[in-house]
């Protein structure tokens, strides 16, 4: 059995998966590295909204961001965060 402090940080990142936005952010993020503003028109968003969004998935380590001048730039951190969303999906559709 993991530790106790193991399951309660896994119980939290599940947490962050609970959330309808930041499923539909990470799925336009598994096709191309995106900025705020073009997130927030393909999803139909504030940008204010999808910033606070994707605050939570780089403080879970499920996004990263790269500067580009004035721009920033979301992506995917790793290929983890794919596995977890394609397993979920998989699941699902079994």
């Amino acid at each position: 059995m993991p530790s106790e402090e193991l399951l309660i940080d896994l119980a939290d990142l599940y947490k962050v998966f609970g959330d309808y936005s930041r499923i539909r952010i990470m799925y336009v993020l598994l096709q191309e590295e995106v900025c705020v503003q073009d997130l927030a028109e393909i999803l139909d968003m504030t940008q204010s909204a999808v910033s606070h969004q994707l605050k939570i998935l780089k403080q879970n380590k499920l996004v990263r961001a790269r500067r580009d001048g004035k721009s920033v730039f979301y992506s995917l951190a790793d290929h983890h965060v794919r596995n977890i969303l394609d397993m979920g999906k998989e699941h699902l559709e079994e």
